[in-house]
């Protein structure tokens, strides 16, 4: 398992919130929802995104926009058109001046906006919730991405055109690995690009020797891995590795681990009822206590506050 894979593997969609954003001139909306990840691909016409504070941009048909919040944006078919509709946290949504829609541009399943058959039509996929696991990712990634077409090769657009209006059992799942796909698919495109400032992490998994020990970290976090042990596998010296990793990631080998292995224990203390003491094990702690503690020192709340919150 490469960084990229690990890191997007453990906080996967679960009912995210995904639409058809159907529209003809003018219009526009305003997205206040302070979701952590939202995709947006131009399926027909163009599209704005203003970012507040930041530069719009404009996508045809094909391109792909990724928003990190929890900063506010705007999607609208000019930057000039006025917000005629608010997106709220939850999927909520209102007039600009808190009245409620109560409905008036729902257009069918997961479609929405002024026209079925307006000239932009746009896939939206949001993430709801957080994961700490890709909070690492989220935070190498700048407010806003975008892909042109001509740039990458998207061939889920189509699945997710016949996908995203199906009302049969089962189908946020399939939704929810569909989004997945989409955003593995488009940070992989966009990480590669020619001068691309991916982060250091996914720079060093091009090396034999920092790269080689990333995946052995990823596949693994669990083993009593120490300096020697990983610099063994890799074929070097521990000062040879501590100094290579540290020049490449940004920190050293047992403070990387460290932090996958606390981001891992985060993500299974949100999604899954397990015991402390089983999620120490998996994460490579001896025992719940010592968990606890360095949990604590990193995320400034025990394991079960973390929980309780739930997010």
């Amino acid at each position: 398992m490469d960084a990229l894979a690990g890191l997007l593997d453990g906080p996967r969609a679960r009912g995210a919130f995904m639409i058809r954003a159907c529209f003809d001139p003018p219009w526009s909306v305003r997205v206040e929802d302070r979701a952590p990840l939202t995709v947006m691909l131009v399926a027909r016409g163009d599209a704005w995104i203003l970012p507040d504070g930041g530069e719009g941009v404009r996508l045809r048909a094909g391109d792909l926009a990724v928003a990190r919040g929890p900063d506010a944006y705007t999607c609208a078919d000019d930057p000039g058109t006025a917000p005629q509709a608010l997106i709220l946290p939850g999927g909520g949504c209102s007039h600009p001046d808190g009245r409620p829609l109560n409905g008036s541009m729902d257009l069918g399943v997961r479609t929405w906006g002024s026209a079925a058959d307006g000239e932009a039509l746009i896939l939206i996929g949001t993430y709801l919730w957080p994961g700490e696991v890709g909070g690492r990712l989220l935070d190498a990634l700048p407010p806003l991405l975008t892909l042109a077409s001509d740039t990458w090769d998207c061939p889920l657009t189509p699945v997710l055109m016949e996908e995203i209006v199906r009302d049969e059992p089962g189908q946020e799942v399939v939704l929810d690995r569909l989004l997945d796909l989409l955003v593995i698919a488009a940070l992989r495109a966009w990480f590669s690009r020619p001068g691309a400032e991916s982060p250091a992490w996914y720079r060093a998994l091009a090396d034999p020797v920092v790269g080689r020990v990333l995946r052995l970290i990823q596949d693994d976090p669990g083993h009593p891995w120490t300096v020697a042990d990983l610099a063994a596998k890799a074929g070097v010296s521990r000062a040879a590795l501590a100094r290579r990793f540290s020049e490449l990631v940004g920190e050293p080998p047992m403070a990387y681990l460290t932090g996958w292995r606390l981001a891992l224990a985060a993500d299974a203390l949100r999604d899954t009822g397990d015991t402390l003491e089983a999620i120490a094990r998996r994460v490579g702690y001896g025992s719940a206590f010592a968990l606890s503690s360095a949990f604590k020192r990193a995320y400034g709340v025990s394991p079960q506050e973390f929980r309780l919150r739930g997010v």
